[in-house]
């Protein structure tokens, strides 16, 4: 499988992860309908493109790139959508968060089998 193909159904998995849990956040602890709908269905959509991503990538180094690159974007999300705010400490944080992503996905040989 091209390994190009392989991380974009990744990136897919954890954008309907973020979603999900952006949707979370607006279902307000699922009082709301709409939102947990969403919520569930995005859920869905990313345990689903992960577990084919995992056909191809070692479950560690895709649940480290789906956690790393989820954390970094839903602050992102949090930041500019729900007003929430990041101090220096936390993005400095999240700087070593993609750091460890690149430096597995640049110099690690366990990323695909």
């Amino acid at each position: 499988m091209n390994l190009t193909v392989v991380y974009a159904v990744l990136v897919i998995a954890i954008v309907f992860e973020v979603l999900g849990t952006s949707a979370m956040q607006a279902a307000q602890h699922f009082s709301r309908l709409w939102p947990t709908v969403m919520m569930v269905a995005c859920y869905a959509v990313a345990f689903f493109f992960l577990s084919w991503s995992l056909r191809y990538v070692p479950v560690g180094i895709a649940y480290a790139i789906w956690s790393g690159l989820g954390i970094v974007l839903i602050s992102l999300v949090g930041y500019f959508v729900f007003g929430q705010k990041l101090d220096p400490a936390a993005i400095f944080g999240l700087g070593l968060i993609i750091a460890g992503v690149l430096v597995l996905n640049l110099f690690s040989k366990s990323t695909f089998h």
